[in-house]
């Protein structure tokens, strides 16, 4: 996936007191720090379209715990707004950052606003795709189902990992096709040993037949604590949230920017030459 996008990056792994192991960071570039949080069930790896257009950066692509080659504990998701700050603030300090600009998508974007509202260590942010579990946004159906715990569990068993599955998968998230790297890189990462478990486990605790769950939502009061400023790019046909969603999400933030733009849940995977320039320029005027 790096080579298709000419993104020269070195593994790092880092050990990580808060699940008892190591997490892998892709490195790549020179200049201003920026770390990258991905979205539930893909590894660092997949921002490599838009890593190709973050010149004069020096991003850190972070595998998510169980997704990727991090490590993770079997009970992460039980407490997960614990765990995730604990988690996030373990990865700033082992590498050395204080208070970097964060990217990030879905999951990581809800994970990343929970730091900012627990921690005083994040700065500018950048969200792409709808955040997980803000306001009114809910997930796909497919991916409520998975909620219920012995048909999530038998769904996956039914479904195992395949480019077939991961096909139907990305039309799911309105972004078909991926090219056959992506593909081949979503296949070995649902592979993984603790991927399942990770995955249902998290979608458990966040999600439930009818929607998100309430406790776990992302609300216009929160929302409007997050004073950092804030840039987010809404993919038009998000199938997690429609861009309305993202209005309201800043008119309630006291510095938020947003823009649609074309593409569903990862809308950089094709959009990354009009987001990567937007982007770089944001984070160069507040970094």
């Amino acid at each position: 996936m790096l080579d298709r996008y000419e993104v020269n990056a070195r593994p790092q792994f880092i050990e990580i007191s808060s699940i008892s192991g190591r997490a892998q960071v892709l490195v790549s570039g020179e200049g201003t720090p920026v770390v990258m949080i991905n979205g539930i069930g893909t590894p660092g790896a997949m921002w490599a379209p838009l890593m190709a257009e973050l010149e004069g950066l020096q991003l850190y692509v972070v595998d998510l715990p169980g997704y990727g080659l991090t490590d993770t504990q079997p009970d992460f998701a039980s407490d997960m707004r614990r765990n995730a700050v604990l988690f996030l603030e373990d990865v700033l300090d082992s590498l050395g950052l204080d208070r970097p600009p964060l990217v990030a998508n879905s999951l990581g974007s809800l994970w990343a606003c929970w730091l900012a509202l627990d921690r005083d260590r994040v700065g500018p942010m950048i969200h792409i795709g709808c955040p997980a579990l803000v306001l009114d946004s809910s997930a796909p159906f497919p991916m409520r189902l998975l909620s219920v715990r012995p048909l999530g569990r038998l769904l996956t068993r039914l479904q195992p990992p395949s480019k077939k599955q991961v096909k139907q998968l990305s039309k799911m998230v309105k972004e078909y096709p991926l090219v056959p790297e992506l593909i081949d890189l979503l296949v070995a990462t649902e592979q993984l040993p603790a991927f399942r478990q990770m995955f249902l486990s998290t979608v458990h605790t966040l999600l439930r037949l009818r929607g998100t769950r309430p406790e776990k939502r992302l609300t216009a009061d929160q929302i409007s604590k997050i004073h950092q400023p804030t840039l987010i790019f809404w993919g038009e046909n998000d199938p997690f949230g429609s861009p309305d969603i993202g209005k309201a999400m800043v008119e309630s933030m006291p510095d938020g920017k947003l823009h649609i733009v074309d593409g569903g849940h990862t809308p950089w995977l094709n959009q990354s030459k009009r987001i990567g320039p937007i982007a770089r320029k944001f984070l160069r005027r507040h970094s």
